[in-house]
């Protein structure tokens, strides 16, 4: 490898020359106004980089994103699974087959949390937000709890069906980011990993890549460093198979991988219910969806990308106003009303077809935005890639419909936004949490209107309202507060 030192008065030549088979000698154009330990930065940076391989990705990206695209078809009706059709003896039949394979260990969970809570107002983790319910329990712990409920439900069912060894371990992936990997495992470690085994919870880091003005050059961020910026939760697929963690996941016999982003305060983490449908479907991959509010909701939705096409994501953004409030004249509702929120699972095959496919065709979506470079903010593309991204790939795909009052409760705003802030969250958790208190025979006072308050049922107790009667039934619970064993 090509080195300088602090006195080299010119950049490494072979540096260079690979620099313009690539059309990014510019990254050295201040190269005379740098002082010698900037010069070493600045070799250093521009080493660290892929050259070929981000060279790939921005004419690919460039040219595909000049490209026509096919037209879109709504989703067949036949493809999701909704409430209205779905009967007890499939649910509980559904369940009973995700707890068995989650005895058997076949299930993994893959968690998403790369993001700061920037619009949240703090710059930790968005995994490490407290939204305020009466535990004061972290977005985290919320979600490792749900998990530890699951294990024990899963070796009760073991031991049910007479099988030796009740002890289940759900294995936790966590992707981070280089501006959250460290925040996120101290907060792990101070915290004990929140009952878990250390063991079983691995972490790993998405990627970055360089941004770039709209003809594909390198925008610099100071004279002597590359601007970059995270690649995308769809980043996702290229860390676990350059981190090898696919490999592992099969050595440990893992079959399936629940997929979810960290900010939903209701996220139903590694559901059986969920788990048994996917298997019974036989499919590679699927989707919890919920449906569309509202004509101009900001979420994207799934959608038929050409007759007879894959399935995919179109985000809000993209989906013109006459499509967006097209009614299906059979159903009297939207025609495409499948919200996406981030609640996947997929096979583990499928997985590594996925991380190759997106590798080989090296397609990444361009966010134009405002970059802070040496020209001040510039005007350019960073470049990601979605976790919905993998949907196209699929040789099936099977969508399952769950209500947005039980499954999904988004943290991305900060209070006194009109949507999606922790106050919103915290009370959709309250007042569902209340629905199953009363449901389970107990009671509820309250000092404030109840419709701003609630109980908070521990996930160390029920994971979706089970099992509640023992500890509810003829209680009154005075809210705000947990209840817990």
């Amino acid at each position: 490898m090509a080195e300088a030192t602090p006195l080299s008065p010119q950049p490494p030549q072979a540096l260079v020359e690979r620099l313009k088979d690539y059309g990014q000698e510019d990254a050295f154009a201040l190269w005379d106004e740098l002082s010698p330990e900037e010069r070493l930065l600045l070799v250093k940076d521009i080493e660290s980089l892929d050259l070929s391989r981000i060279d790939r990705i921005i004419r690919c990206s460039l040219r595909s994103h000049s490209l026509p695209t096919a037209a879109i078809e709504p989703v067949p009706e036949g493809s999701v699974s909704t409430v209205e059709e779905r009967r007890l003896e499939d649910k509980e039949r559904w369940w009973k087959m995700g707890l068995k394979a989650i005895s058997e260990g076949k299930l993994a969970v893959l968690l998403l949390s790369g993001g700061q809570g920037t619009r949240l107002g703090s710059s930790d983790p968005k995994g490490c937000f407290n939204i305020g319910l009466p535990s004061g329990k972290s977005l985290f712990q919320i979600q490792a709890e749900r998990i530890l409920c699951v294990q024990r439900l899963a070796a009760q069912s073991k031991s049910d069906a007479g099988s030796a060894g009740n002890s289940v371990q759900i294995h936790w992936y966590i992707m981070t980011s280089p501006f959250t990997d460290e925040a996120t495992r101290k907060f792990f470690e101070f915290h004990k990993y929140f009952g878990l085994e250390s063991e079983q919870v691995t972490f790993f880091q998405q990627g970055t890549i360089p941004c770039v003005s709209k003809d594909g050059r390198f925008i610099m961020e100071s004279p002597y460093r590359v601007a970059e910026a995270p690649d995308g939760n769809g980043g996702v697929y290229s860390a676990l198979k350059s981190s090898k963690l696919l490999e592992d996941m099969s050595m440990k016999g893992v079959k399936y991988l629940d997929c979810y982003g960290v900010d939903n305060a209701l996220v139903r983490v590694a559901d059986p219910t969920f788990l048994g449908y996917f298997i019974e479907k036989g499919v590679a991959s699927a989707a919890k969806v919920v449906r569309k509010a509202y004509p101009q909701e900001k979420v994207g939705v799934f959608v038929r990308r050409g007759k007879g096409g894959p399935l995919t994501v179109v985000e809000y953004s993209e989906l013109d106003s006459s499509l967006a409030s097209a009614i299906n004249q059979e159903t009297g509702r939207l025609r495409f009303c499948w919200s996406n929120v981030c609640l996947h699972m997929f096979t583990l095959d499928f997985l590594h077809q996925v991380a190759t496919g997106l590798e080989k065709d090296s397609i990444y979506h361009l966010a134009e935005k405002k970059i802070p470079s040496i020209h001040g903010h510039t005007t350019g593309y960073k470049l990601e890639q979605f976790i919905f991204d993998a949907f196209p790939y699929a040789p099936s795909t099977a969508l399952f419909e769950v209500l947005r009052e039980e499954e999904f409760a988004p943290v991305k705003n900060a209070n006194g936004s009109n949507f999606d802030t922790p106050d919103s969250a915290r009370l959709l958790v309250l007042r569902l949490h209340s629905r199953w208190v009363v449901a389970a025979g107990g009671f509820l006072t309250h000092s404030v209107p109840l419709y701003a308050t609630g109980v908070e049922v521990s996930p160390l107790c029920s994971y979706a309202g089970e099992n509640l009667e023992a500890i509810c039934r003829g209680r009154t619970f005075h809210a705000p507060c947990e209840i817990t064993f």
